[in-house]
């Protein structure tokens, strides 16, 4: 092999790990966001629960706490995902 293909196979395989943790990143925004939901309409059902009981106050604000993490979490995964495409995106694919 000569220095050419040497750097040239080298390029390739740190695309590859960049590009294989930036896909990890967006799996990991993904369950975080899973998570959040979940614990996001668990909330949401309390809060109705305690609507529906007359305890109106108290669930209007945990229903508007867990409609904003659902907001937020959706917020992060977007960003999460955009700031890993463009890492993947911009790191050079071969060093020429």
């Amino acid at each position: 092999m000569n220095a050419a293909m040497i750097r040239l196979a080298g390029a390739g395989r740190a695309y590859q790990a960049v590009a294989q943790s930036t896909a990890i990143a967006i799996q990991d925004a993904t369950d975080y966001l899973r998570n959040v939901s979940t614990i996001a309409t668990t909330s949401i059902g309390v809060a109705m629960a305690q609507i529906a009981a007359t305890q109106g106050v108290e669930g209007k604000k945990l229903l508007e706490t867990a409609q904003g993490l659902i907001s937020k979490a959706t917020g992060d995964f977007g960003a999460i995902s955009k700031a890993a495409i463009k890492v993947a995106t911009d790191y050079p694919q071969s060093f020429g």
